[in-house]
C-alpha cells in the first residue's frame, strides 16, 4: 500500500525545505540491502518528514518508466500504479484535442498534463483532497483547473468527460463493471447523454457489456495496457471496436472492425506472427491480416502466417513441423542440434516451463517453438525468430 501522506506532507513536500530534503535524499540508495542504513540516515537529516521524503524519492524513481515530462512531481504509491502512461494518455488526447475536457477521477494529474497540450479548457476533479494536492502541486504550470467533487454528481456542462474508475474492489483487481469505484453503470447513468471515455481494464468481458460506442484497446511497446470505452459521439462511422499499438520508438498502429478482413484459407506460410495483445482482445485478427497480406494458422486461433513479416515486427521462420508427440519433436530437435527453447503456445494445454524441461535440449542452436491446434491436431512449428532492425 506504500505510505499514506497527509495534506501537510504534499505541502511540506512541495516548499523549498522539501525540495531541499527531496534533494538531498536523491544521494540515497534505498535498496534492500542498504534499507535500515537509509532510514536510519533520512530519520536523522529530515526528522519526523522522513517517510514522506523516503517515499517520495522511491516513487520518483519507479515513475520514470511510466511517466514522461514528470520531474518534480509527486505521488503516493496507488496513485502511481493507477496513473495512465504518458504515451497512452497523450494517445487519448489526440481524441480529445479541441474540446473543453472534464477528468471526473482526475488523481495526481498524469491525464491532465497531457489534455492541458491539445485542449482549450481542462477541469479535473476528485474525491481525494490529498491527490488534488498533489494534482496541483503537478499542474502548477498547466492552465488547468481543479475542484473537489464526486465523479457521481456532475459539476460541469458542455464539456467532454473521461473517467477512469479503480479497478479495485475489497483489496482485490476486479473486472466485474458494477465493482469498480466508482461503479460503471452509476457512471453511464451519470453522464447520459454527455460525450464520455472511461478507461477501463482490458480483461473486461467486452460482449457482455453492450457497449453503443466504441470499444478500444491500447497497447504499448507489446504489452496490454487498458480498455477505452468511448461513447457514440467519439466513434467513428461504423467503427465499434479498435485496437491501437503504440510504441516508445516508432508510430502506432491502429486497426478497427471498419477495415477488411477478408482473409485466404492457405497452409502454412514461411512465417508466422504472433499478433499484438491488443489486436487479439480487442477481435480484429483477420482485420489486421487482412491489412498485411496474412492469413490464419487455423480460424479459432490467433496465429496468423504469411510469407513476409509486416515492418517492426518479430516473426517467426519455420524450420520443422510435427505433431505434439514429445517422442517425434525431441528427435527432431537433435536432429536441429537444438539448444535454448522459446515456447509459444495457443490452443493447446501445454505448460511451457515443464515441456522444456523433459525435451532436455542441449544443442548449440536456439529455437522458439510455437505450439497450437490446426483443426483437431496439436502442432509443433520449430522456428528460428527474428527481431525487427533497430
Amino acid at each position: 500500500m506504500g505510505y499514506g501522506f497527509s495534506r501537510a506532507d504534499v505541502a511540506f513536500l512541495g516548499g523549498a525545505d522539501g525540495r531541499a530534503a527531496l534533494a538531498e535524499a536523491d544521494g540515497l540508495e534505498l535498496t534492500a540491502a542498504t534499507h535500515l542504513r537509509d532510514l536510519e540516515r533520512a530519520r536523522r537529516a529530515f526528522g519526523e518528514h522522513a517517510p514522506a521524503v523516503v517515499e517520495t524519492t522511491r516513487l520518483r524513481r519507479k515513475a520514470g518508466a511510466k511517466l514522461r515530462d514528470a520531474d518534480g512531481w509527486l505521488f503516493t504509491d496507488d496513485a502511481l500504479q493507477q496513473a495512465t502512461p504518458t504515451l497512452v494518455a497523450r494517445h487519448r488526447a489526440t481524441r480529445l484535442a479541441g474540446r473543453a475536457v472534464h477528468d471526473v477521477t482526475c488523481s495526481i494529474g498524469a491525464e491532465l498534463a497531457e489534455l492541458a497540450r491539445v485542449c482549450p479548457a481542462v477541469l479535473g476533479s476528485d474525491l481525494d483532497p490529498v491527490r488534488l494536492d498533489i494534482a496541483a502541486h503537478n499542474l502548477a504550470a498547466a492552465p488547468v483547473l481543479l475542484a473537489r467533487a464526486d465523479a457521481l454528481r456532475p459539476v460541469s456542462t458542455g464539456t467532454a468527460v473521461i473517467a477512469d474508475p479503480a479497478r479495485r474492489a475489497d483489496g482485490r483487481r476486479t473486472h466485474d463493471p458494477a465493482r469498480l469505484q466508482p461503479p460503471l453503470p452509476d457512471l453511464l447513468e451519470s453522464y447520459a447523454g454527455r460525450d464520455l471515455a472511461v478507461k477501463c481494464a482490458p480483461g473486461l468481458d467486452f460482449d457482455r457489456l453492450d457497449w453503443p460506442g466504441e470499444i478500444e484497446v491500447v497497447s504499448l511497446d507489446g504489452a496490454v495496457r487498458e480498455a477505452c470505452l468511448w461513447s457514440p459521439g467519439f466513434a467513428a462511422p461504423g467503427v465499434t471496436r479498435r485496437a491501437s499499438v503504440l510504441s516508445s520508438t516508432g508510430d502506432p498502429v491502429e486497426v478497427t472492425d471498419a477495415d477488411p478482413d477478408d482473409i485466404p484459407d492457405r497452409p502454412p506460410g514461411e512465417w508466422i506472427i504472433d499478433p499484438d495483445g491488443a489486436i487479439v482482445r480487442a477481435g480484429l485478427v483477420r482485420h489486421y491480416a487482412a491489412a498485411h497480406g496474412l492469413w490464419q494458422l487455423d480460424p479459432r486461433i490467433a496465429y496468423l502466417t504469411g510469407d513476409a513479416v509486416p515492418p517492426g515486427l518479430r516473426g517467426f521462420r519455420v524450420v520443422a513441423r510435427t505433431d505434439l508427440r514429445e517422442k517425434t519433436l525431441r528427435r527432431e530437435l537433435a536432429r536441429l542440434d537444438a539448444g535454448a527453447l522459446e515456447i509459444l503456445v495457443r490452443g493447446v494445454d501445454v505448460d511451457p516451463d515443464a515441456l522444456r524441461a523433459r525435451l532436455k535440449s542441449r544443442g548449440g542452436t536456439p529455437y522458439s517453438l510455437v505450439i497450437t491446434r490446426i483443426e483437431r491436431t496439436a502442432t509443433v512449428f520449430v522456428c528460428v525468430a527474428h527481431r525487427p532492425a533497430g
